[in-house]
């Protein structure tokens, strides 16, 4: 019977692929998805089902919280989590955009503690180190494809060895006919053919999950990478982003307009599958010794690093969502004597631009106005702005604590570096201790936050790994720096709003009072760091 069965679904299978193809304006591709479709349906059903097996064979009959419970999770873990990294790398393509996601944003508290560590360990370890290359081949076959030619034509020079390679595309150096050394980013061959099909099978794998564990939901997840990956696999709506984000800090943050740069697009040699940028002759963000040499203080650069995305999470609302170290880039401004202390001036250099998020005007201002509220511990603004975002008046300090990673009672300490964190602290312990006492809590407000919010953690903690690797930690300055530019969003979402001559006094007085607290902030940082350099 079960023989029959079989032969059944397969010559079903079989038969709804052949007319599937034939039916299909590019058969070729329509053959391409209908040959990846079985492969990776097994793999996910059977890597989905050993998962589940292996816990509840490996966990019976052991009382929770014994040592020997603890060691047969321990080694669960570890097998499922070996079995989830190997299912992405075999499959490929947006699994592996996947496994990136979830390594990203394992590092962000609370998922650091709520995911188990050894999850935490393996895809940190691999998902950003190990991606495909595309053999020179297959190369070629996508500048056929696209532009009708060979690289050899379309170029003076172009480099066959990848100077890196990501989960959708490589890049390669390459020199145009006038001579401009380029640097060009092609998309791993029939991914975009694939990528459907990809994400049905994952959001299969991730909901079969979900069945066996409800405590894991990672649905949203998956949600993110289906509305994204479209944008992304678009190398010109890539483009695009990069444009509109140089013209809004030119339009909104012209004081730091010339600190940010991205490569210039060489529109008629870039397709949706091949984008060919500027070549960028600067450091990587968080390579401290090669910043120095070139004359940049790192902590001037971890300044300007937080100026940047606060202007755009703030004051934009057009968010750079994937800032981690490999894209972000330093060098000297251009053409600019100018130093400061015999230090030369940053430009911030921002790379791969096909993850933005918009944050929608109301959106915008309560996320201004709760940091702004976190910056200055008022407790009564935390919790009003908590609530607007959608965690509620139940869970508002858990929300703050998630944000800054500091827990209530240094939440809302008045002192001047209550949210400076030193991970060698008692703090930091109590975090951890936070995250096993509040799993169910941690779950309901992940679930509860919308999903932009979701992916602004992320975003801030990719922030925070940059400058701790820059500054050795978060700094005082940087969160003046959000203080700052938050407090400037919500007065001008005041003076949009508010058009009678009392109001606007009203809003006069709030920006003088607000200068006068950032001077009195500056001088006790002044006097704090005065404090540091003299002998004790």
């Amino acid at each position: 019977m079960w023989r029959r069965a079989a032969t059944a679904a397969l010559s079903l299978g079989v038969g709804a692929g052949a007319v599937a193809v034939a039916s299909s304006e590019d058969p070729a591709a329509t053959l391409k998805v209908c040959t990846h479709l079985p492969p990776r349906l097994l793999r996910d059903s059977v890597t989905a089902a050993t998962i589940a097996f292996d816990y509840k064979w490996s966990l019976w009959g052991l009382e929770p919280g014994t040592p020997a419970w603890q060691s047969a999770k321990h080694d669960t873990h570890l097998r499922s989590a070996n079995r989830l990294q190997e299912l992405c790398f075999r499959n490929g393509g947006i699994y592996i955009k996947l496994g990136q996601h979830i390594a990203q944003l394992v590092r962000t508290w609370p998922l650091e503690y709520v995911v188990p560590e050894e999850y935490v360990q393996t895809m940190r370890e691999s998902m950003l180190k190990r991606c495909p290359v595309s053999s020179y081949e297959e190369v070629r076959q996508v500048f056929a494809k696209d532009l009708g030619e060979s690289p050899e034509t379309v170029f003076a020079e172009f480099d066959p060895v990848p100077l890196a390679s990501a989960s959708l595309a490589q890049v390669h150096a390459a020199r145009t006919h006038d001579g401009q050394k380029v640097a060009v980013k092609v998309q791993h061959d029939h991914l975009t053919d694939t990528s459907v099909v990809d994400i049905a099978t994952v959001d299969l794998l991730v909901n079969a999950l979900h069945y066996i564990f409800p405590t894991f939901d990672y649905r949203w997840l998956v949600d993110e990478v289906r509305e994204s990956a479209p944008k992304e696999l678009d190398f010109l709506n890539e483009a695009k982003n990069s444009e509109k984000c140089l013209d809004n800090f030119r339009r909104l943050s012209p004081h730091i307009a010339g600190s940010i740069y991205a490569p210039k697009v060489y529109w008629n040699l870039s397709t949706s599958r091949i984008l060919t940028m500027e070549f960028m002759d600067a450091k990587e963000v968080t390579d401290v010794h090669g910043i120095k040499a070139i004359g940049i203080h790192p902590v001037d650069v971890s300044n300007l690093v937080s100026k940047a995305f606060a202007e755009m999470i703030f004051k934009h609302g057009f968010v750079h969502c994937d800032p981690h170290a490999a894209n972000m880039m330093v060098r000297p401004m251009p053409q600019d004597s100018r130093k400061s202390f015999g230090w030369k001036r940053p430009q911030l250099v921002l790379l791969d631009h096909g993850l933005y998020k918009e944050l929608d005007y109301t959106t915008r201002i309560s996320y201004a106005s709760l940091w702004k509220a976190l910056v200055f511990a008022d407790e009564k603004a935390i919790k009003e702005n908590s609530v607007k975002l959608g965690a509620g008046e139940d869970l508002h300090a858990l929300f703050a604590g998630v944000l800054t990673m500091r827990p209530w009672q240094r939440v809302i300490d008045p002192s001047l570096d209550h949210l400076v964190l030193d991970r060698k602290n008692t703090d930091y312990s109590e975090l951890q201790n936070y995250a096993s006492l509040y799993f169910s809590e941690i779950s309901e407000l992940l679930r509860r936050l919308p999903r932009v919010i979701l992916l602004m953690l992320k975003t801030n903690d990719c922030l925070r790994a940059v400058n701790h690797a820059l500054v050795g930690g978060t700094s005082l300055e940087s969160f003046m720096i959000i203080g700052r530019v938050s407090s400037e969003a919500v007065l001008d979402a005041k003076r949009m709003s508010q058009r009678s001559f009392l109001n606007r006094l009203m809003i006069w007085m709030d920006e003088v009072t607000l200068e006068a607290r950032f001077f009195s902030l500056k001088l006790m940082l002044c006097f704090m760091q005065l404090r540091k350099l003299l002998p004790s």
